[in-house]
């Protein structure tokens, strides 16, 4: 792969590197024999020059804008081995361009070396953060820490542009004055291209590593190290300019490499400050809200904001559900949606309200029953009859046996008027107190020869109807009354209102037949197959 195409990875864009840098890298430009030695690197540094400078929102630089972390990796070790080993680099190419830029009396290299040593100090602030960036939430810092990168990428932004400011200024002092050209040979040539391929190199990695971590402290760095080619690429501009007799070529290179500083600098502000400032990540609301809606039990997203907090995404929305739906329904609605955002965005922290509200296809029932549950009623058997267009309901209400009837009266009354509140003064409620069924009543079963006479008596009720088998019968002592449990069955094609009569008819007859009998509960089923 070319180191053109290597920029490209790096630094993807859809602009094409400009005329005027690709006529400078080719081998044939009159004049420049110095720089075809370095021809295939000036294909790769004049991409990042330009690259580099693209500004747009979506730009590759811009941490908010990348895909989720990739959960396999380990995150911190990645982080703080890439920046240890840029420290390194960092720290040996300043001492040679420095050293080197003495010798020969280069403002330019001395400026590139300077640069060089800011990135060293920047990669030691970088490695510290990271290495307290990914701790997790605590008593004081409830977000986490992960801000601590946004504030070293903007403090390190911050040195460069002095770094920049001090080397604008010499360079126009001894551009107004005028200097001696400094002294050509071959070593600050091969110690530029040593630099131009370490830095390349090490760009590569901690954008890499940036990219799969969405750290903007290891974004910065890699933005210094890729500034570190741009500049030495100005230096050998200069260099050759000052071989071939232009004086003022070294002091223009050097200035050079100050505007690449301060526009790259410029760039990775913009895009800290948008994160300090809680800017949401672009198109993450729109892919949140896709996700969301995605999960069955969701009726709508009434509200959602989005931010990050170094590597994280926190999510807080509140999502409209259905009224009609239990606690642990919502639970799960709740989970289905937690899932949905960490499979979008990775890692995901996600704040959850639940709003009930009224579905389009609620049944005159349903809205009657979350009436009675947002009273706190325990109500069943409603009943419901549309009769020339007047709504005719029908209730049991279920309330402690203990209770005065007044009471009692007064609950049913207020239940009566929420409804037709809801549905209006002229709907007729009928609402039938009955005691409420203790949760735990104490009971034994019933001893055998009394459960064998229970038995008999239902077979013979149900001889003669369409109910058959009688089996499963079970009898229990409460303080209530005695309790009958018993299993029969019916033809498969039955319709459940024919089965609910002939069951119904047998209970009946048990009760009257037996009125120590409290309560009957039968399970009718089609006979086995």
């Amino acid at each position: 792969m070319g180191k053109a195409q290597r920029a490209h990875d790096l630094f993807p864009s859809r602009k094409n590197v400009g005329t005027a840098l690709r006529a400078f890298a080719h081998p044939t430009t009159p004049g420049l024999k110095y720089a075809r030695a370095f021809n295939s690197e000036a294909f790769a540094i004049a991409s990042l020059l330009q690259l580099t400078c693209d500004y747009n929102c979506g730009s590759s630089l811009d941490v908010l804008c990348w895909p989720a972390k990739s959960p396999a990796m380990s995150a911190q070790h990645s982080k703080t081995s890439v920046a240890a080993i840029s420290i390194f680099a960092s720290g040996g190419m300043a001492a040679a361009k420095f050293a080197v830029g003495i010798a020969i009396g280069s403002l330019a290299l001395i400026s590139e070396a300077l640069h060089s040593s800011i990135d060293l100090v920047a990669t030691i602030i970088t490695w510290a953060v990271v290495r307290v960036s990914d701790k997790p939430a605590d008593d004081e810092h409830h977000y986490g820490h992960g801000k601590l990168e946004s504030i070293s990428a903007l403090g390190v932004t911050a040195l460069l542009y002095v770094l920049a400011g001090g080397i604008l200024v010499e360079s126009y002092s001894r551009l107004r004055e005028g200097t001696a050209p400094p002294t050509i040979s071959a070593v600050p040539f091969v110690v530029l291209v040593i630099d131009i391929v370490v830095n390349f190199w090490r760009a590569r990695a901690l954008h890499k590593a940036a990219r799969e971590t969405r750290s903007q402290a290891l974004a910065a760095d890699a933005l210094h190290f890729a500034s570190d080619v741009m500049g030495s690429f100005a230096v050998i501009i200069g260099l050759i300019l000052a071989g071939l007799g232009f004086w003022w070529g070294d002091a223009a290179a050097a200035a050079a490499v100050a505007v690449m500083i301060a526009l790259l600098g410029l760039r990775m502000a913009g895009s800290t400050v948008q994160t300090l400032v809680d800017r949401a990540p672009e198109g993450a609301q729109e892919k949140a809200t896709a996700a969301i809606r995605g999960v069955p039990g969701v009726i709508d997203v009434e509200r959602l904001r989005v931010r990050m907090v170094g590597a994280t995404t926190f999510i807080d929305t509140i999502v409209n559900v259905p009224r009609t739906y239990p606690i642990d329904r919502v639970e799960e609605i709740k989970r289905r949606v937690q899932a949905a955002v960490d499979k979008a965005f990775g890692d995901a922290d996600l704040t959850f309200t639940p709003v009930p509200v009224a579905r389009d296809n609620e049944t005159v029932r349903d809205r009657i029953m979350v009436i009675a549950h947002n009273s706190g009623l325990a109500i069943h058997h409603v009943t419901v009859h549309d009769l020339g267009g007047k709504l005719i309901v029908s209730i049991d209400l279920e309330v402690d046996a203990g209770m005065r009837l007044d009471a009692a009266h007064d609950v049913a009354h207020a239940l009566e008027r929420n409804i037709q509140e809801e549905f209006g003064a002229d709907v007729e409620v009928d609402v039938h107190i009955e005691p409420l069924e203790p949760e735990l009543p104490f009971g034994v079963d019933a001893a055998p020869d009394r459960v064998q006479t229970i038995a008999a008596a239902l077979t013979e009720y149900a001889a003669g109807s369409e109910i058959h088998d009688i089996h499963n019968v079970r009898v229990r002592n409460t303080d209530a009354g005695e309790i009958v449990n018993f299993h029969c069955r019916a033809t498969p094609s039955m319709s459940v209102i024919r089965v609910h009569e002939h069951v119904d008819a047998i209970e009946r007859r048990l009760r009257r037949a037996f009125p120590s009998v409290k309560r009957v509960i039968s399970h009718a089923e089609p006979p086995r197959a």
